[in-house]
Protein backbone atom coordinates (compact mmCIF):
# COMPACT_ATOMS: atom_id res chain seq x y z
CA UNK A 1 0.00 0.00 0.00
CA UNK A 2 2.80 2.28 0.68
CA UNK A 3 4.62 2.14 -2.71
CA UNK A 4 1.43 2.18 -4.29
CA UNK A 5 1.03 5.93 -2.26
CA UNK A 6 4.03 6.74 -3.63
CA UNK A 7 3.85 5.60 -7.14
CA UNK A 8 0.80 7.75 -7.32
CA UNK A 9 2.65 10.54 -5.95
CA UNK A 10 4.91 10.12 -8.16
CA UNK A 11 2.66 9.76 -11.19
CA UNK A 12 0.88 13.12 -10.12
CA UNK A 13 4.10 14.61 -10.14
CA UNK A 14 5.39 13.39 -13.65
CA UNK A 15 1.56 14.47 -14.77
CA UNK A 16 2.56 18.14 -13.43
CA UNK A 17 5.65 18.48 -14.70
CA UNK A 18 4.63 17.71 -17.91
CA UNK A 19 1.52 19.94 -18.00
CA UNK A 20 3.96 22.33 -17.25
CA UNK A 21 6.38 22.31 -19.63
CA UNK A 22 4.24 20.83 -22.48
CA UNK A 23 4.46 22.85 -25.47
CA UNK A 24 0.56 24.56 -26.66
CA UNK A 25 -0.54 23.66 -30.01
CA UNK A 26 -0.76 26.81 -31.93
CA UNK A 27 -4.05 28.50 -31.59
CA UNK A 28 -5.42 29.28 -35.23
CA UNK A 29 -7.67 32.55 -36.11
CA UNK A 30 -10.89 33.00 -37.14
CA UNK A 31 -11.33 33.11 -41.05
CA UNK A 32 -11.88 36.79 -41.12
CA UNK A 33 -8.72 37.92 -39.19
CA UNK A 34 -6.78 35.48 -41.76
CA UNK A 35 -8.52 36.71 -44.98
CA UNK A 36 -8.04 40.11 -43.80
CA UNK A 37 -5.61 42.11 -46.43
CA UNK A 38 -5.02 45.53 -46.52
CA UNK A 39 -3.54 46.16 -50.53
CA UNK A 40 -1.81 49.53 -49.85
CA UNK A 41 -0.21 48.49 -46.17
CA UNK A 42 0.94 44.97 -47.96
CA UNK A 43 2.22 47.02 -50.98
CA UNK A 44 4.05 49.59 -48.62
CA UNK A 45 5.88 46.83 -46.37
CA UNK A 46 7.14 45.29 -49.32
CA UNK A 47 8.47 48.42 -50.71
CA UNK A 48 12.00 49.92 -49.74
CA UNK A 49 10.82 53.44 -48.39
CA UNK A 50 14.18 55.08 -48.86
CA UNK A 51 14.14 58.14 -49.93
CA UNK A 52 17.07 60.62 -51.69
CA UNK A 53 19.13 61.68 -48.28
CA UNK A 54 19.65 65.35 -50.26
CA UNK A 55 16.20 65.27 -50.83
CA UNK A 56 13.57 66.20 -48.16
CA UNK A 57 10.49 63.59 -48.70
CA UNK A 58 7.35 65.36 -50.40
CA UNK A 59 4.63 62.31 -49.93
CA UNK A 60 1.76 62.23 -52.53
CA UNK A 61 -0.01 59.57 -51.45
CA UNK A 62 -1.59 59.64 -48.17
CA UNK A 63 -5.20 60.14 -47.99
CA UNK A 64 -5.42 61.93 -44.89
CA UNK A 65 -6.07 65.87 -45.49
CA UNK A 66 -4.47 66.64 -41.99
CA UNK A 67 -0.97 65.26 -42.93
CA UNK A 68 0.78 68.85 -44.25
CA UNK A 69 -1.38 70.94 -41.75
CA UNK A 70 -2.22 73.20 -44.24
CA UNK A 71 -6.16 72.79 -44.70
CA UNK A 72 -7.55 73.24 -41.51
CA UNK A 73 -10.93 72.28 -40.01
CA UNK A 74 -13.63 74.99 -39.86
CA UNK A 75 -13.35 77.51 -36.84
CA UNK A 76 -17.28 76.55 -36.66
CA UNK A 77 -16.49 73.11 -36.18
CA UNK A 78 -13.82 73.58 -33.57
CA UNK A 79 -16.58 75.49 -31.50
CA UNK A 80 -19.42 73.16 -32.08
CA UNK A 81 -16.86 70.22 -30.62
CA UNK A 82 -16.26 73.16 -27.34
CA UNK A 83 -20.11 73.37 -26.93
CA UNK A 84 -20.56 70.15 -27.42
CA UNK A 85 -17.96 68.88 -24.35
CA UNK A 86 -19.10 71.86 -22.31
CA UNK A 87 -22.52 70.91 -22.13
CA UNK A 88 -21.99 67.70 -20.53
CA UNK A 89 -24.80 65.98 -22.30
CA UNK A 90 -22.74 63.90 -24.63
CA UNK A 91 -20.36 61.62 -22.13
CA UNK A 92 -22.64 58.57 -22.10
CA UNK A 93 -23.44 55.30 -24.11
CA UNK A 94 -25.54 56.80 -27.54
CA UNK A 95 -28.27 55.02 -29.00
CA UNK A 96 -26.00 52.39 -31.48
CA UNK A 97 -27.56 53.86 -34.17
CA UNK A 98 -27.24 57.25 -33.46
CA UNK A 99 -28.07 60.16 -31.05
CA UNK A 100 -31.71 60.98 -32.58
CA UNK A 101 -30.73 64.72 -32.96
CA UNK A 102 -27.72 64.24 -34.95
CA UNK A 103 -29.54 61.75 -37.06
CA UNK A 104 -32.26 64.52 -37.80
CA UNK A 105 -29.89 67.04 -38.48
CA UNK A 106 -28.34 64.75 -41.17
CA UNK A 107 -31.24 63.52 -42.37
CA UNK A 108 -32.03 66.92 -42.86
CA UNK A 109 -28.67 67.86 -44.69
CA UNK A 110 -29.27 65.33 -47.14
CA UNK A 111 -32.36 65.99 -48.18
CA UNK A 112 -33.27 68.11 -51.03
CA UNK A 113 -35.39 68.33 -54.28
CA UNK A 114 -37.42 64.81 -54.30
CA UNK A 115 -35.01 63.16 -52.09
CA UNK A 116 -36.52 63.09 -48.41
CA UNK A 117 -34.77 61.58 -45.46
CA UNK A 118 -35.92 61.05 -41.94
CA UNK A 119 -34.13 60.06 -38.91
CA UNK A 120 -35.18 56.74 -39.56
CA UNK A 121 -33.74 56.44 -42.84
CA UNK A 122 -29.96 57.60 -40.63
CA UNK A 123 -27.62 55.34 -38.93
CA UNK A 124 -24.77 57.06 -37.44
CA UNK A 125 -21.64 54.59 -37.62
CA UNK A 126 -17.55 54.76 -36.67
CA UNK A 127 -16.64 56.69 -39.83
CA UNK A 128 -17.41 55.59 -43.41
CA UNK A 129 -15.31 52.64 -43.37
CA UNK A 130 -17.58 51.58 -40.96
CA UNK A 131 -20.67 52.88 -42.47
CA UNK A 132 -19.26 50.50 -45.70
CA UNK A 133 -18.56 47.29 -43.49
CA UNK A 134 -22.25 47.43 -41.82
CA UNK A 135 -24.07 48.26 -45.81
CA UNK A 136 -21.60 45.20 -46.69
CA UNK A 137 -22.39 42.82 -43.76
CA UNK A 138 -25.99 43.39 -43.58
CA UNK A 139 -26.63 41.62 -47.50
CA UNK A 140 -24.17 39.51 -46.50
CA UNK A 141 -24.87 35.49 -47.57
CA UNK A 142 -23.01 32.44 -48.53
CA UNK A 143 -22.17 32.36 -51.80
CA UNK A 144 -22.38 36.10 -52.39
CA UNK A 145 -21.10 38.33 -54.49
CA UNK A 146 -20.65 42.29 -54.80
CA UNK A 147 -19.34 44.41 -57.79
CA UNK A 148 -16.64 46.79 -56.94
CA UNK A 149 -15.40 49.61 -58.93
CA UNK A 150 -11.99 49.32 -60.50
CA UNK A 151 -9.96 51.14 -59.82
CA UNK A 152 -11.25 51.53 -57.21
CA UNK A 153 -10.50 52.08 -53.12
CA UNK A 154 -8.76 49.29 -52.00
CA UNK A 155 -11.15 48.86 -48.53
CA UNK A 156 -13.45 47.33 -50.49
CA UNK A 157 -11.52 44.24 -51.18
CA UNK A 158 -10.59 44.28 -47.37
CA UNK A 159 -13.88 44.13 -45.61
CA UNK A 160 -15.64 42.20 -48.83
CA UNK A 161 -13.17 39.29 -49.09
CA UNK A 162 -12.73 38.89 -44.99
CA UNK A 163 -16.88 38.20 -45.03
CA UNK A 164 -16.31 35.12 -47.28
CA UNK A 165 -17.96 37.64 -50.34
CA UNK A 166 -16.70 36.96 -53.84
CA UNK A 167 -15.61 40.17 -54.84
CA UNK A 168 -16.55 41.02 -58.77
CA UNK A 169 -14.60 44.32 -60.32
CA UNK A 170 -16.01 46.08 -63.18
CA UNK A 171 -14.03 48.07 -65.32
CA UNK A 172 -13.77 51.93 -65.35
CA UNK A 173 -12.64 53.58 -68.44
CA UNK A 174 -10.00 55.87 -68.44
CA UNK A 175 -10.43 57.35 -71.90
CA UNK A 176 -13.82 58.65 -70.82
CA UNK A 177 -12.89 59.98 -67.64
CA UNK A 178 -13.15 57.05 -65.63
CA UNK A 179 -16.92 56.54 -66.50
CA UNK A 180 -17.91 52.53 -65.93
CA UNK A 181 -18.17 50.32 -68.21
CA UNK A 182 -21.56 49.43 -68.12
CA UNK A 183 -21.77 46.14 -70.56
CA UNK A 184 -19.01 44.80 -68.19
CA UNK A 185 -20.97 45.96 -65.16
CA UNK A 186 -24.18 44.24 -66.22
CA UNK A 187 -22.10 41.26 -66.90
CA UNK A 188 -21.11 40.86 -63.78
CA UNK A 189 -23.81 40.41 -62.17
CA UNK A 190 -25.81 36.84 -61.74
CA UNK A 191 -28.43 35.37 -59.26
CA UNK A 192 -25.98 35.67 -56.51
CA UNK A 193 -24.74 39.31 -56.53
CA UNK A 194 -25.75 40.94 -53.67
CA UNK A 195 -25.60 44.82 -54.21
CA UNK A 196 -23.38 47.73 -56.48
CA UNK A 197 -20.77 49.38 -54.82
CA UNK A 198 -20.69 52.80 -56.83
CA UNK A 199 -18.02 55.34 -55.74
CA UNK A 200 -19.10 58.98 -56.98
CA UNK A 201 -17.08 60.86 -56.12
CA UNK A 202 -14.08 58.75 -56.93
CA UNK A 203 -11.22 57.73 -54.76
CA UNK A 204 -8.13 57.21 -56.80
CA UNK A 205 -9.86 58.37 -59.88
CA UNK A 206 -11.03 61.76 -58.70
CA UNK A 207 -14.05 61.26 -61.11
CA UNK A 208 -17.76 62.63 -60.96
CA UNK A 209 -20.31 61.11 -62.85
CA UNK A 210 -23.17 62.89 -64.48
CA UNK A 211 -26.57 62.00 -63.72
CA UNK A 212 -27.21 60.92 -66.73
CA UNK A 213 -24.29 58.09 -66.13
CA UNK A 214 -25.86 57.51 -62.69
CA UNK A 215 -29.17 57.06 -63.88
CA UNK A 216 -27.96 54.60 -66.70
CA UNK A 217 -26.40 52.59 -63.58
CA UNK A 218 -29.45 52.43 -61.82
CA UNK A 219 -31.23 51.66 -64.83
CA UNK A 220 -29.55 48.00 -64.58
CA UNK A 221 -29.53 47.85 -61.06
CA UNK A 222 -33.87 47.94 -61.73
CA UNK A 223 -33.61 45.18 -64.49
CA UNK A 224 -31.34 43.38 -62.76
CA UNK A 225 -33.42 43.56 -59.61
CA UNK A 226 -29.65 44.30 -57.29
CA UNK A 227 -29.72 47.19 -54.20
CA UNK A 228 -27.04 49.68 -54.69
CA UNK A 229 -24.32 50.84 -51.89
CA UNK A 230 -23.16 54.33 -52.86
CA UNK A 231 -19.98 55.54 -51.04
CA UNK A 232 -20.31 59.64 -51.47
CA UNK A 233 -17.70 59.82 -48.55
CA UNK A 234 -16.55 62.70 -51.20
CA UNK A 235 -19.85 64.32 -51.55
CA UNK A 236 -20.03 67.68 -52.48
CA UNK A 237 -16.18 67.83 -52.80
CA UNK A 238 -16.52 68.69 -56.58
CA UNK A 239 -15.11 71.78 -58.75
CA UNK A 240 -16.15 72.29 -62.53
CA UNK A 241 -19.26 69.48 -62.40
CA UNK A 242 -22.04 69.06 -59.99
CA UNK A 243 -22.28 66.51 -57.65
CA UNK A 244 -25.46 64.01 -57.55
CA UNK A 245 -26.43 61.89 -55.22
CA UNK A 246 -27.15 58.48 -56.67
CA UNK A 247 -30.52 57.64 -54.53
CA UNK A 248 -31.53 61.27 -56.23
CA UNK A 249 -32.29 59.49 -59.43
CA UNK A 250 -32.80 55.90 -57.98
CA UNK A 251 -36.79 56.17 -57.93
CA UNK A 252 -36.95 52.47 -58.01
CA UNK A 253 -33.84 51.18 -56.73
CA UNK A 254 -32.96 50.97 -52.88
CA UNK A 255 -29.90 52.27 -52.16
CA UNK A 256 -27.57 52.61 -48.86
CA UNK A 257 -25.47 55.79 -49.16
CA UNK A 258 -21.93 55.74 -46.92
CA UNK A 259 -21.17 58.85 -46.30
CA UNK A 260 -18.98 60.83 -43.42
CA UNK A 261 -17.65 64.03 -41.92
CA UNK A 262 -13.76 62.67 -42.75
CA UNK A 263 -13.31 64.50 -46.20
CA UNK A 264 -15.50 67.12 -46.37
CA UNK A 265 -14.42 68.91 -42.64
CA UNK A 266 -11.05 67.28 -43.31
CA UNK A 267 -11.23 65.53 -39.94
CA UNK A 268 -11.00 61.72 -40.66
CA UNK A 269 -9.70 60.75 -37.05
CA UNK A 270 -13.09 61.97 -35.51
CA UNK A 271 -15.07 58.63 -36.91
CA UNK A 272 -18.01 59.66 -37.52
CA UNK A 273 -20.24 58.48 -40.66
CA UNK A 274 -23.50 57.61 -41.85
CA UNK A 275 -25.53 55.19 -43.47
CA UNK A 276 -28.80 56.64 -45.63
CA UNK A 277 -31.46 54.53 -46.33
CA UNK A 278 -33.78 54.99 -49.59
CA UNK A 279 -36.20 52.97 -50.54
CA UNK A 280 -38.73 54.08 -53.08
CA UNK A 281 -39.83 50.33 -53.39
CA UNK A 282 -39.96 48.85 -49.49
CA UNK A 283 -37.32 45.86 -50.41
CA UNK A 284 -35.54 46.50 -47.45
CA UNK A 285 -38.58 47.49 -45.11
CA UNK A 286 -38.81 43.83 -43.43
CA UNK A 287 -35.15 42.95 -42.89
CA UNK A 288 -32.55 45.14 -44.08
CA UNK A 289 -33.69 47.96 -42.18
CA UNK A 290 -34.06 46.21 -38.70
CA UNK A 291 -30.84 44.64 -39.94
CA UNK A 292 -28.87 47.81 -39.78
CA UNK A 293 -29.85 48.26 -36.53
CA UNK A 294 -29.02 45.18 -35.05
CA UNK A 295 -25.21 45.08 -36.56
CA UNK A 296 -25.15 48.82 -34.85
CA UNK A 297 -25.01 46.95 -31.36
CA UNK A 298 -21.84 45.29 -32.36
CA UNK A 299 -19.17 48.51 -30.75
CA UNK A 300 -22.44 50.41 -29.42
CA UNK A 301 -22.67 53.58 -31.37
CA UNK A 302 -19.69 56.06 -32.80
CA UNK A 303 -18.22 58.99 -30.97
CA UNK A 304 -20.79 60.64 -29.09
CA UNK A 305 -19.06 64.09 -28.49
CA UNK A 306 -18.66 64.30 -32.31
CA UNK A 307 -22.52 63.23 -32.77
CA UNK A 308 -23.14 65.66 -30.20
CA UNK A 309 -21.56 68.63 -32.10
CA UNK A 310 -22.89 67.27 -35.51
CA UNK A 311 -26.09 69.33 -36.01
CA UNK A 312 -24.23 72.60 -35.50
CA UNK A 313 -21.62 71.29 -37.60
CA UNK A 314 -23.47 70.73 -40.55
CA UNK A 315 -25.53 74.09 -40.29
CA UNK A 316 -23.20 76.42 -39.39
CA UNK A 317 -20.09 76.02 -41.28
CA UNK A 318 -19.69 78.70 -43.72
CA UNK A 319 -20.10 77.62 -47.44
CA UNK A 320 -16.94 80.10 -48.04
CA UNK A 321 -15.03 77.33 -45.71
CA UNK A 322 -15.35 74.75 -48.29
CA UNK A 323 -15.06 77.06 -51.05
CA UNK A 324 -11.51 77.90 -50.60
CA UNK A 325 -10.73 73.76 -49.59
CA UNK A 326 -12.34 72.61 -53.33
CA UNK A 327 -10.29 75.95 -54.70
CA UNK A 328 -6.55 74.44 -53.32
CA UNK A 329 -7.66 70.83 -54.82
CA UNK A 330 -8.10 72.59 -57.91
CA UNK A 331 -5.53 74.55 -58.33
CA UNK A 332 -3.26 71.61 -57.19
CA UNK A 333 -5.13 69.31 -60.02
CA UNK A 334 -4.48 71.81 -62.63
CA UNK A 335 -0.86 72.85 -61.46
CA UNK A 336 -0.35 69.05 -61.69
CA UNK A 337 -2.09 68.42 -64.98
CA UNK A 338 -0.07 71.31 -66.94
CA UNK A 339 3.31 70.56 -65.39
CA UNK A 340 3.23 66.83 -66.09
CA UNK A 341 3.15 67.62 -69.91
CA UNK A 342 6.61 68.01 -69.44
CA UNK A 343 6.78 64.70 -67.96
CA UNK A 344 8.06 61.75 -70.84
CA UNK A 345 6.16 58.66 -70.48
CA UNK A 346 2.98 60.49 -68.37
CA UNK A 347 0.01 61.37 -69.33
CA UNK A 348 -2.20 63.07 -66.35
CA UNK A 349 -5.99 62.52 -66.07
CA UNK A 350 -8.14 65.93 -64.68
CA UNK A 351 -10.11 65.11 -61.75
CA UNK A 352 -13.60 66.94 -61.33
CA UNK A 353 -13.58 66.15 -57.31
CA UNK A 354 -12.00 64.42 -54.54
CA UNK A 355 -8.52 64.89 -53.53
CA UNK A 356 -6.97 62.56 -56.07
CA UNK A 357 -5.93 62.31 -59.56
CA UNK A 358 -4.41 59.22 -61.86
CA UNK A 359 -1.31 59.45 -63.61
CA UNK A 360 -0.63 57.11 -66.73
CA UNK A 361 2.63 55.86 -67.19
CA UNK A 362 4.05 54.03 -70.44
CA UNK A 363 7.05 51.75 -69.31
CA UNK A 364 7.71 50.95 -73.08
CA UNK A 365 9.09 54.75 -72.74
CA UNK A 366 11.24 54.20 -70.19
CA UNK A 367 14.61 51.74 -70.84
CA UNK A 368 14.52 50.35 -67.27
CA UNK A 369 10.77 50.87 -65.69
CA UNK A 370 9.15 47.57 -65.43
CA UNK A 371 5.37 49.17 -64.06
CA UNK A 372 3.80 51.44 -61.70
CA UNK A 373 5.59 49.66 -58.97
CA UNK A 374 9.11 49.93 -60.28
CA UNK A 375 8.28 53.65 -61.34
CA UNK A 376 7.33 54.76 -57.72
CA UNK A 377 10.04 52.91 -56.18
CA UNK A 378 12.99 54.23 -57.83
CA UNK A 379 11.11 57.76 -57.78
CA UNK A 380 11.30 57.40 -54.03
CA UNK A 381 14.92 56.80 -53.75
CA UNK A 382 16.22 59.13 -56.76
CA UNK A 383 14.02 61.70 -56.18
CA UNK A 384 12.15 61.39 -52.56
CA UNK A 385 8.99 61.66 -53.96
CA UNK A 386 5.99 58.91 -53.11
CA UNK A 387 3.28 58.43 -54.92
CA UNK A 388 1.18 55.40 -54.55
CA UNK A 389 1.08 52.83 -57.63
CA UNK A 390 -2.09 51.80 -58.80
CA UNK A 391 -1.85 48.80 -58.89
CA UNK A 392 -3.59 48.65 -55.35
CA UNK A 393 -6.39 49.90 -56.61
CA UNK A 394 -6.56 47.26 -59.43
CA UNK A 395 -4.93 49.32 -62.24
CA UNK A 396 -1.05 49.05 -63.40
CA UNK A 397 0.54 51.16 -65.13
CA UNK A 398 -1.21 54.34 -63.43
CA UNK A 399 -0.02 56.52 -60.21
CA UNK A 400 -2.08 58.24 -57.81
CA UNK A 401 -1.47 61.67 -56.79
CA UNK A 402 -3.03 63.29 -53.70
CA UNK A 403 -3.67 67.18 -54.40
CA UNK A 404 -4.10 68.27 -50.13
CA UNK A 405 -0.07 69.09 -50.08
CA UNK A 406 0.83 73.20 -50.10
CA UNK A 407 1.37 74.08 -53.40
CA UNK A 408 4.73 74.96 -52.93
CA UNK A 409 5.69 71.79 -52.45
CA UNK A 410 3.93 70.34 -55.09
CA UNK A 411 5.85 72.45 -57.57
CA UNK A 412 8.97 70.86 -56.37
CA UNK A 413 7.22 67.32 -56.39
CA UNK A 414 6.41 67.45 -60.20
CA UNK A 415 9.66 69.40 -61.34
CA UNK A 416 10.90 66.16 -59.37
CA UNK A 417 9.23 64.26 -61.38
CA UNK A 418 9.74 65.37 -64.58
CA UNK A 419 13.63 65.21 -63.86
CA UNK A 420 12.89 61.62 -63.02
CA UNK A 421 11.63 60.87 -66.34
CA UNK A 422 14.14 62.80 -68.31
CA UNK A 423 16.73 60.45 -66.64
CA UNK A 424 15.12 57.35 -67.21
CA UNK A 425 13.47 57.76 -71.00
CA UNK A 426 14.17 55.37 -73.58
CA UNK A 427 15.68 57.93 -75.80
Amino acid sequence: AAVAVVCNGLLSLFEVVVETYLEWEPIEASFSARSTINPIRDLVDKMDIKPHPEKDMIALSIGDPTVFGNLPRASEVTAAVIDAIQSGGNDGYPHSAGYPKARDALAQAASGGDLKYTADDVIITSGCSGALDLAMEVFNRVGGNMLIPEPGFSLYKTLGIAKGLEMRSYRLMPEKEWEADLDHLEHQIDGNTLAILVNNPSNPCGSVYSKAHLSRIVDIAARKRVPIISDEVYAHMTFGRDFHPLASVASNVPVLTCGGLAKRFLVPGWRVGWILIHDPVNAFTSSIRPGLVKLTQHILGANSLVQGALPAILSQTKPEYFDNVLAHLKENAELVCKMLQNAHGLTTIMPHGAMYLMVKLEPSMYKDIKNDRDFTQKLITEQSVFCLPAEVFGSPNFFRIVTTVPKAKMVVAMDRIIQFTKEHADC
